[in-house]
């Protein structure tokens, strides 16, 4: 099954690209290697505005983190020039959880992403990952997220 088939089976819908939001660019290319820029959690197109352990729990950040990942393969299928199928690899995602210092659960959260990647690539999705909790994010952002994956 194509991703895009798997997509259509998860009745997801990628959205446009998102524009930055500041001074840089949504991807970066060197060699067969993408580097995409953090994303920031939206809902209903806006913000998703929240901190974990505050005003959020575990199971709503997981939702954002999943939502974040369908922004994040947007700009993956604009890196690989309108084609999914050129994603060899997703070698790692990087989690930043705006969350209260005695909130633990960053690993959990960032779940939302790791396993739909899973489920859309198998193991061609199967990547590295990195999850911290962090006092601030942009706009008060309650998740934001940055991938690295190989393309052929």
């Amino acid at each position: 099954m194509s991703v895009y088939e798997k997509l259509k089976a998860l009745n997801i819908e990628l959205p446009a690209v998102a524009a930055p939001a500041a001074a840089y660019v949504m991807h970066a290319q060197t060699g067969n290697t993408v580097f995409l820029s953090g994303h920031i959690a939206k809902k209903d197109g806006k913000v998703w505005v929240g901190q974990l352990g505050k005003n959020m729990e575990t199971a709503e950040g997981k939702d954002a983190a999943r939502a974040i990942a369908i922004d994040l393969l947007a700009t993956l299928q604009d890196a690989c020039g309108g084609d999914l199928n050129r994603v060899k690899r997703i070698v790692k995602l990087m989690s930043l959880v705006n969350s209260t210092s005695e909130f633990t659960e960053q690993h959990l959260v960032t779940n939302g992403a790791s396993e739909l990647i899973g489920e859309i690539f198998g193991e061609q999705g199967k990547h590295a990952r990195s999850a911290f909790g962090v006092a601030q994010i942009p706009l008060g952002a309650c998740v934001e997220i940055e991938m690295i994956a190989e393309i052929a």
